[in-house]
């Protein structure tokens, strides 16, 4: 997987590979779909989501410009493993979870894989985690019909939020950086997530 779809592409970041090296891909999605755990395309986890493509994950993390210096704030635990990912790269990591379940499925899994430096929580990640705020970094790992007011709030000045964002006619991801009170917007590249629920997302959550 590291050699092929990461640095077979375009993640050249050392500290993202060896994340990739690190943390056990299998760990993270259901039992039914271990052999494909390590292929590169998203899987289902349950309650509507998904774990999402390597490559994606990466490529979203690298694009953070990651430091163990730095505090980063992740909306949409799901299954955990961008969580782990961004534990090994980070001196701290804020994650929230709008469902339950994933959110306590996550954080049994990454207490017994020894993660200390991660705080979950749940709720309506679309506004924020306003009670640690300020953060370094905000990755946002749903689409979003725009950026959330309450990130924009949120983000230190020089942060950086990496957020995909709907289009209509498909969602691309976007790297912001806060620059006093402005924020900076590039586009990345094309992707496709889940959508983000919530007050500043696509409505409400529900699981049929």
């Amino acid at each position: 997987m590291v050699e092929y779809q990461l640095k077979g592409r375009d993640i050249t970041n050392s500290d993202v590979l060896n994340a990739f090296l690190k943390v056990p891909r299998h760990l993270f999605v259901p039992e039914n779909l271990v052999d494909e755990a390590y292929g590169d395309y998203p899987l289902p986890i349950g309650f509507g989501q998904t774990i999402s493509q390597p490559y994606m994950i990466a490529y979203m993390v690298q694009a953070l410009e990651p430091d163990k210096s730095l505090r980063v704030l992740e909306i949409g635990t799901g299954s955990g493993y961008t969580t782990a990912i961004l534990a090994e790269i980070f001196k701290e990591v804020y994650t929230i979870e709008l469902i339950p379940e994933l959110s306590q499925r996550a954080r049994d899994l990454l207490e017994k894989l020894n993660y200390s430096n991660v705080t979950f929580k749940i709720g309506d990640g679309s506004e924020g985690l306003k009670e640690f705020a300020p953060y370094d970094r905000i990755l946002v790992t749903a689409s979003a019909p725009d950026l959330p007011p309450p990130l924009e709030e949120q983000i230190a000045d020089g942060g950086i939020v990496v957020i995909p964002i709907n289009k209509g006619f498909g969602d691309i991801l976007y790297r912001f950086r806060k620059k006093g009170d402005e924020m900076k917007g590039e586009q990345l590249t094309f992707c496709s997530f889940v959508p983000l629920k919530g007050k500043y997302g696509f409505g409400e959550y529900r699981y049929e």
